[in-house]
């Protein structure tokens, strides 16, 4: 487990894969300054952004080519891999042109089956390294695509990068963690290696620590991270940026758990558990079955009357019950509107069969 599974890329990788840079290259001087100080971190490569996808116009969007030269005199001088990100077959072009040892797609692009059809492409024959951020939002379906397409194209080094996914709600982080969207990638490609960004999920350097332990928690293979030697200067996400120093101090903190233990007692104890929560299980399925019973009878009733399937003021009831209840029972807020959204999508779905076959 764990960076072993970047073992053939041609990078360091031992139990913990890292990969850690600034966001952004800004000058030859900053590139190399921060390369030295991370030269000893044992880091799978140097990340830094050279093309940057701003969501509006005026802002500071990449030096370019020309930081790809600085990124190769930081690897000259210090021996580290580096890799930049990618959003169309030109930066793929630069990037060979300077012998990149790895490229990310990242968020914005993963969003586009036609950009990243294009980079496929691009990257057909290469053997590059290519590791595909989540798209903005929550759907899966786009992340697995995008690595589908790179590996219809030949590409057989591919990793994903975990990095949140936009939200309305106001929250404490840059990016809602959305934790559910990696551990269904890890179950549906489990040989996939997996790293977590946790500074754009952030989006605050001193909260950076607390997800990065949460990945290691839910077994990612890694991290990539944002390091910038002066934080508070930096041209793009400043507020998100470690130093070299908090960077190496938060690596030496955090904690790797195993899948498993080769104790005795505590897979007699897990045992129990889990069977007391496969028997809990059961009897949930059943609940919701008589639950769905009644949904049922209420839709018929609804049909004979022809009333409305969806009831906006009641499902709010419920909605704002259901989760004051949730809560003091210790369960978040978040998980209880998830939980019941999906129980009501399934109702409306019942009562519109209902409705469906009444009719005919």
């Amino acid at each position: 487990m764990g960076g072993k599974r970047f073992s053939g890329w041609g990078l360091p990788s031992g139990d913990l894969f890292l990969a850690a840079g600034p966001c952004s290259a800004e000058s030859e001087e900053q590139v190399l300054e921060t390369a030295r100080a991370l030269a000893d971190s044992g880091i799978g490569f140097f990340r830094a952004g050279i093309w940057k996808p701003r969501t509006r116009p005026g802002g500071f969007e990449g030096v370019g080519a020309p930081g790809l030269a600085w990124m190769a005199k930081a690897r000259e001088a210090t021996g580290l891999k580096i890799g930049t990100e990618v959003a169309e077959p030109a930066h793929v072009e630069a990037c060979l042109e300077q012998g990149v040892d790895l490229v990310w797609i990242g968020a914005r692009t993963t969003t586009s089956p036609f950009a990243v059809q294009a980079l496929a492409e691009a990257l057909r024959g290469t053997g590059l390294p290519v590791l595909v951020k989540n798209p903005m939002s929550a759907d899966i379906g786009l992340w697995i695509g995008a690595l589908e397409r790179l590996a219809n194209a030949g590409l057989d080094r591919l990793g994903a990068i975990h990095r949140g996914v936009g939200s309305s709600l106001e929250m404490r982080y840059r990016n809602a963690p959305a934790w559910r969207m990696p551990i269904e990638l890890m179950r549906r490609m489990p040989d996939l290696p997996i790293l977590c960004d946790p500074s754009h999920i952030a989006g605050r350097a001193d909260l950076v620590p607390a997800i990065a332990q949460e990945a290691m928690d839910l077994l990612f293979d890694g991290l990539m991270v944002e390091v910038h030697p002066e934080p508070p200067r930096a041209l793009s996400d400043a507020a998100q940026q470690l130093t070299p120093t908090r960077f190496l101090e938060m690596v030496a903190r955090l904690v790797r758990p195993s899948e498993s233990s080769d104790s005795v007692d505590f897979a007699k104890q897990l045992g129990a558990l889990r069977e007391s929560v496969d028997e809990i299980d059961g009897q949930l399925l059943e609940l919701l079955g008589r639950r769905m019973e009644v949904v049922r009878e209420m839709g018929r009733i609804k049909t004979e009357q022809n009333v409305s399937t969806l009831q906006p003021h009641r499902w709010q009831e419920i909605l704002q019950d259901r989760v004051r209840r949730g809560e003091a029972l210790s369960m978040s807020a978040d998980f209880v509107q998830q939980l019941m959204q999906s129980i009501h999508e399934e109702a409306i779905r019942q009562q519109e069969i209902r409705r469906v076959d009444g009719a005919q």
